[in-house]
């Protein structure tokens, strides 16, 4: 369990502002640039409810959240920034320097036993409201669920220990190097807790200094987490998350230009040449494939800017992608999936997403070879079908891996899965409008529930049901898993 190794007390809870992942980072800097003023909220969704916190569990998670407030941004972890991630400008790295977190502004975070007793024991709902400035509240997202988690395994699963966990994320990086899979960690998010995460960053290190000896072609790529990129030395890999895609629809409430905003603002951003990997299934891939094929406007066809692709109130985006040091707008007309080096697969089914990406940039006349990103549930057998299956296609596939890395474990009693928790945080509203996601697949819908069907009407969505889109049993099940509530319910 946690809280101890060996008799040496481990440190709980977060103390770097850069626990995070990197996608947060790269789109608080694009806020600050263009959207300092939206005001969002942020909703809680626990997709495996069977799973709740007792009243100590929430208690220490309380207590966490107000330690938030004395994270800060470090000279040696602004120094490692700057040399990098050379793509956060100036601007932001000060910005980020004199930042701190507000949690008693802006979480509010509440706990309703299923049977009041007063005992610490009381098995509740934990419900946790997020609200403030984009700016101010974006980073809050990663720490709250992987607090949440560390919670729930502190003190309601408590039958596990780490031995092995080391030696687990060994073999497991062996077998997907050796298979020549390139793959990153991905799993902050939902980690058992910080020790666990950085026995698998050893392990998988371990395993990638070996297959470099042993010739294998798979690579370790990174990590999301840019803490554990800093503390191990390897990149801090990530781009953009379905959050701005998000924001940025529900700011400016119109769906159907949603995506290629989304996507100018980006680039107009950071450039080309960096943060190229776009994500695909906010308002579903197809949607997105409209925008993806649009030109991008350049000084040459100004006269062609979309008025529509403009937020009202934030600045406006250079005209044309900048070169990756921001020095000049290119005047080349090209397509946004010409500028961006891939895509990412999040939900929904792999192998025909492959098609589907295949047929799209045939039909663009696109014959660079583009990469995909998957980030789906990943395990390895999983990563091994699609790197196949992508690399037939003449894609280059990698993957990003992260709940199978940082929160496999079997109860330490009887062997049985110690099954993770199935938690989100999603953005629920910008500006007073509601923020929604609708994805590849129904199981991953989120947000105001008429504003999804409207949303679906207007882009012509057509609904998709993958049969391993299960998100309640996503990372598996265990008989005993509910067992304090179910008596608590009854």
């Amino acid at each position: 369990m946690a809280g101890q190794v060996d008799g040496q007390v481990l440190p709980d809870g977060i103390f770097s502002i850069l626990d995070t992942d990197l996608y947060k980072l790269t789109m608080q800097c694009a806020i600050l640039k263009y959207l300092p003023d939206v005001h969002v909220t942020y909703a809680f969704t626990n997709r495996t409810p069977h799973m709740r916190l007792t009243r100590a569990a929430f208690q220490w998670l309380q207590k966490q959240i107000a330690k938030l407030a004395n994270v800060s941004l470090t000279q040696e972890e602004l120094e490692y920034l700057k040399t990098t991630c050379t793509f956060f400008n100036a601007t932001y790295l000060s910005f980020l320097t004199s930042f701190r977190l507000k949690p008693s502004e802006h979480i509010h975070a509440t706990f309703t036993p299923l049977n009041d007793t007063g005992n610490p024991d009381d098995v509740g709902d934990t419900q946790l409201d997020i609200g403030g400035s984009w700016l101010d509240t974006i980073l809050y997202e990663i720490p709250l669920l992987a607090l949440t988690s560390e919670a729930y395994f502190r003190f309601c699963d408590r039958d596990w220990t780490y031995e092995h966990q080391e030696t687990r994320a060994y073999d497991k990086g062996c077998k997907l190097l050796e298979h020549g899979c390139v793959f990153s960690e991905f799993g902050s998010r939902r980690r058992r807790d910080y020790h666990t995460q950085d026995l698998v960053m050893q392990g998988l290190i371990r395993a990638s200094a070996d297959a470099q000896s042993r010739g294998w072609r798979g690579k370790l790529s990174g990590t999301s987490n840019v803490h554990f990129a800093m503390k191990h030395g390897i990149p801090p890999v990530g781009t953009v998350a379905h959050e701005w895609f998000m924001g940025i629809a529900s700011i400016t409430n119109d769906y159907e230009h949603a995506n290629e905003t989304a996507l100018r603002y980006w680039v107009g951003c950071f450039g080309e040449g960096v943060l190229g990997i776009a994500l695909t299934d906010t308002f579903g891939t197809p949607t997105f494939l409209k925008a993806f094929r649009r030109t991008m406007p350049t000084p040459a066809n100004s006269v062609a800017e979309d008025p529509k692709t403009l937020i009202p109130g934030a600045a406006s985006p250079p005209l044309g992608p900048m070169d990756g040091d921001g020095s000049k707008a290119s005047s080349e007309e090209r397509s946004y999936a010409q500028i961006f080096q891939g895509v990412r697969q999040d939900s929904g089914n792999p192998i025909e997403f492959i098609k589907i990406m295949r047929d799209f940039y045939e039909s663009e006349g696109i014959r660079e070879k583009k990469t995909i990103v998957f980030s789906d549930s990943l395990n390895i057998e999983l990563c091994v079908e699609y790197m196949h299956a992508a690399e037939e296609a003449g894609f280059a596939p990698t993957f990003g891996v992260g709940t199978f890395f940082t929160n496999d474990f079997r109860h330490a009693s009887d062997g049985q899965k110690s099954v993770p928790l199935n938690i989100v945080i999603k953005l629920s509203s910008a500006n007073g409008h509601p923020a929604i996601k609708i994805s590849d697949n129904i199981g991953k819908n989120t947000g105001d529930s008429a504003t999804v069907h409207r949303v679906k009407e207007t882009l012509g969505y057509i609904e998709k049901q993958w049969a391993n889109g299960d998100e309640t049993s996503r990372w598996g099940t265990a008989s005993n898993e509910a067992t304090r509530a179910q008596v608590q319910e009854r």
